[in-house]
């Protein structure tokens, strides 16, 4: 009958992860701290950078060789003659599109930026606008798509309203500690003024490789090849986008989970057992020894998550539907797998330890779930609520994009739509990084030895042990309930044997 604990319970045995939780916080051991910060480390996921390496200097020579040949002059370098057999319509040049890239670009940037000020004056209310708005943008763009006669965009945009009220629905009860979490972290953040200059030097970086790519994309834009092809073409490129600005964004979360957790660890910014120059310090490891591991985790982290928010919340809501049930269970256990593997909480060890990517994330997995901090991290949503915030972002500048390129280039929206929306996903996620990693350090500090948490607020630590504790119980009880409800049917089977 041990098998009827796993629709329940996604670790081993709630009751002995409770005791040994509860031993943890008491305890305050900190024998497992030990921050490599000054120390040498070795290179790894080696293999990884060198891929990502070669591919940026692929994509950026195909990039650079379609937006030049349409830049003051039609087929300039003569790529039309392969393409010849693709012609639909009318070829324009690469000046027409590339200042609505720039425009879009600036609205993104100037959106991560008010919405990361917003944060530190206002989180609460930002984090409520977040989750609610984007249900009611979903909603009225999938009307506008279907009033413009875009169907396929418009059921999409209508899908993804609903999977969001229907995921909002799921989680209302988690949004309070959510917030809470959110709060305290944006407070942490915001005492490091290091951390905006980090942010400031990666949005610039972000933004000379989208000078780039979007020169490339504006080239294929205005390509005389039919729109199966340009399409092919762009999603292969907003593929290449998508990495890269994933790799950025994991980038300043080892510096940033780096340093929030030296500071956790050590009492303050200002304590005198912090090592010198930390920032440079996590910076230097973070895009050398480290930078392997990011460009590998980067690739299938972001997707994994996201797919076990959705399959938690549907999850929830099932009810005694065994059917159903069982077939949601097995999605779940097999994402729950991959998750040990690739999650972000990695990042933290990477910058901490200098671990690969696998290694980090498997020990940060086994951290969660044998003190139960995994519990915690199952029923708390920041992560979903940031990226609420950064689809938002993304579909607000992809609106100011099509409003623009329907005015001179109307057959032209669709694709100028779709592919400023992830510039501005990758532009605002680089300003919302900041405090994504502050609240993994902080789940990483609490599981290592929560008294760093006690130390550094003592009623965000009370809080946060209540609903631990609370959760653990709300798992067990689910445990012994399933084990009572197979009990009856193999008892039944006895009798009626007899």
């Amino acid at each position: 009958m041990n098998h009827t604990q796993t629709p329940f319970s996604s670790s081993d045995d709630d009751a002995g992860t409770m005791t040994t939780a509860q031993q943890s916080a008491g305890s305050g051991n900190s024998t497992s701290l030990g921050p490599t910060v000054g120390g040498s480390r070795h290179w790894r996921d080696v293999f990884w950078l060198g891929i990502f390496l070669l591919h940026l200097v692929v994509v950026g020579l195909a990039l650079g060789v379609l937006g030049l040949n349409r830049f003051r002059k039609k087929d300039r370098l003569n790529i039309d003659q392969y393409t010849e057999r693709f012609l639909e319509n009318q070829a324009g040049l690469t000046e027409d599109y590339w200042p609505l890239y720039a425009i879009a670009g600036a609205i993104s940037t100037v959106i991560g930026w008010i919405w990361l000020l917003l944060l530190g004056s206002h989180s609460n209310q930002m984090m409520k606008v977040s989750v609610h708005l984007l249900t009611t943008y979903l909603a009225v763009l999938s009307v506008l798509c279907f009033w413009g006669k875009f169907f396929f965009w418009g059921v999409a945009f209508a899908i993804g309203s609903g999977l969001q009220f229907l995921y909002i629905i799921s989680v209302i009860d988690r949004l309070p500690f959510t917030m809470l979490v959110l709060q305290r972290s944006v407070k942490l953040v915001w005492k490091l003024p290091e951390v905006m200059k980090v942010v400031c030097a990666f949005m610039l970086v972000m933004l000379i490789w989208l000078a780039l790519w979007s020169f490339g994309a504006a080239g294929v834009v205005a390509s005389s090849m039919g729109d199966s092809g340009r399409w092919w073409l762009l999603v292969v490129f907003s593929v290449s986008l998508f990495w890269t600005g994933a790799v950025l964004c994991n980038t300043v979360h080892v510096i940033v989970s780096g340093m929030v957790f030296l500071v956790l660890i050590h009492g303050g910014r200002e304590a005198a057992t912090m090592p010198r120059n930390p920032l440079l310090q996590s910076l230097r490891y973070a895009i050398t020894t480290s930078f392997g591991s990011i460009c590998y985790g980067s690739l299938f982290t972001a997707a994994i998550r996201t797919l076990r928010w959705e399959i938690r919340g549907f999850r929830s809501k099932i009810g005694n539907n065994e059917c159903l049930l069982c077939c949601v269970d097995f999605l779940f256990h097999l994402v729950e797998t991959l998750v040990r593997f690739f999650n972000k909480y990695a990042y933290v060890q990477i910058a901490v330890y200098g671990k690969s990517f696998n290694h980090s994330a498997r020990d940060a997995w086994e951290l969660f779930q044998s003190t139960g901090v995994e519990a915690l991290i199952g029923y708390d949503c920041s992560g979903a609520v940031l990226l609420m915030g950064t689809l938002l972002g993304g579909l607000i500048t992809g609106t100011c994009a099509v409003i623009f390129t329907r005015i001179k280039h109307p057959d032209r929206e669709m694709m100028m739509g779709s592919t400023t929306i992830l510039m501005g996903m990758v532009l605002v996620g680089l300003a919302m990084v900041v405090v994504e990693s502050a609240v993994t350090s902080i789940y990483i500090c609490y599981a290592e030895d929560p008294l760093l948490i006690h130390r550094w607020d003592p009623e965000f630590f009370n809080q946060m042990s209540e609903t631990l504790h609370q959760r653990l119980q709300h798992r067990s009880s689910r445990v012994r309930e399933g084990l009572s409800q197979n009990r009856l049917p193999d008892h039944i089977q006895e009798t009626a044997t007899v």
